[in-house]
């Protein structure tokens, strides 16, 4: 067995994990129109890089209230089942495992996206400043202001809570091996978290425990909904300060999140580290604190390298690393961060919506 701390073994719930490398959630805007179904095409694309220790799918949405871009898949009808299906079935015959992430996007939308609708949130708070990406009608993308929301009643709160139950079991029936709740990175659950993006007076908003119901209730749903809690995992970003969604105190705010997942049961926790150029850091002392406050598997993204991702491996507070852009351009990630080899560098201009360029065509080292 090897002695490198990214190739140990780990097992999550019930799947035998061969490293430590996790393919983490990239929305591409591929889906097939109509209907943002996923297709063959995708199937390829994940199936190419099932050497990943778990692939976590790109963010896909649970109801039509949830669409946030353009091109991105749902899971919440017939055909986007049966696609994902296909991309399942791939993965499971290449030797990997795969999670879908489910998503609600809340205030990240606009109407155009919503059949007219305004988006849904947690309060009638505008995340200004924020753009979103809609098709026009020549196909090409366009970025526009997040429209304005308005806030969801209790009623439709638990409406929401239910569709999170019922896309849990429609991601199983898709042959998913599990299921990520997106609460990062300014999405809906995020804005009732985080305390800048949360103006409610009612049980969700207000005190710390408020915030945090709407995570819990959606965190039980999907555990009901899998009938399994090692197939349910949360995905947070304490720092990341995206879109929009800002907390007063976030170290406080989140290790009790960690605390409301670890009693609930859930798997693991993503969490999603700040990894642009000025980010803000995220100090080790938190990491630790987080892995006290948290019984289950650990997850770390955000621009990790090899170096830095043995080091969290070997310090222990890390038991997964996600290495997100890596991926895009090199299928065979996992033979390249064994071998110390370099790594291609990934087509910006192709991130986002178009065919197999920039999405199947990159090359295996050897191939290369």
């Amino acid at each position: 067995m090897s002695d490198d701390p990214l190739f140990q073994p780990l097992t999550l719930g019930r799947l035998a994990l061969p490293n430590r490398i996790v393919m983490p959630p990239m929305t591409r805007s591929r889906a097939a129109q109509p209907g943002d179904v996923p297709t063959a095409l995708m199937a390829e694309y994940y199936a190419q890089r099932a050497s990943a220790g778990l692939i976590v799918s790109e963010g896909t949405w649970i109801s039509p209230l949830g669409k946030g871009y353009a091109w991105t898949p749902g899971i919440h009808t017939p055909a986007q089942i049966a696609g994902w299906r296909q991309v399942t079935d791939a993965v499971h015959a290449a030797g990997g495992r795969i999670f879908a992430q489910l998503w609600h996007v809340g205030r990240l939308s606009h109407s155009s996206l919503l059949d007219g609708q305004s988006p849904v949130s947690s309060s009638a708070i505008q995340a200004a400043g924020v753009n979103v990406f809609i098709a026009e009608a020549d196909g090409q993308p366009a970025f526009v202001q997040a429209s304005q929301p308005r806030a969801l009643s209790v009623a439709e709160i638990q409406e929401i809570v239910g569709q999170f139950r019922q896309a849990a079991r429609q991601a199983l029936e898709a042959g998913f091996d599990g299921v990520e709740l997106h609460a990062a990175n300014g999405y809906l659950v995020n804005q009732f978290i985080d305390s800048n993006a949360n103006a409610r007076t009612d049980e969700y908003g207000g005190s710390l425990e408020n915030r945090l119901r709407f995570l819990g209730e959606v965190a039980g749903a999907l555990v009901e909904g899998t009938g399994d809690k090692s197939r349910v995992g949360i995905r947070l970003a304490p720092l990341t300060t995206l879109n929009g969604c800002v907390d007063a105190d976030p170290e406080s705010t989140y290790l009790a999140a960690a605390r409301l997942l670890g009693e609930i049961g859930v798997a693991y926790i993503h969490i999603a580290e700040a990894d642009w150029d000025d980010a803000p850091h995220m100090p080790v002392e938190f990491k630790r604190q987080l892995r006290a406050a948290f019984p289950g598997t650990l997850i770390y993204a955000g621009k990790y390298t090899a170096e830095r991702a043995r080091a969290a491996l070997s310090e222990g507070w890390a038991d997964l690393i996600a290495f997100g852009r890596p991926f895009v351009a090199n299928p065979d990630l996992t033979e390249r961060l064994r071998h110390g080899a370099p790594l291609a560098a990934p087509d910006r201009a192709t991130l986002f919506g178009g065919g197999a360029h920039g999405l199947t065509d990159y090359p295996t080292l050897a191939a290369a």
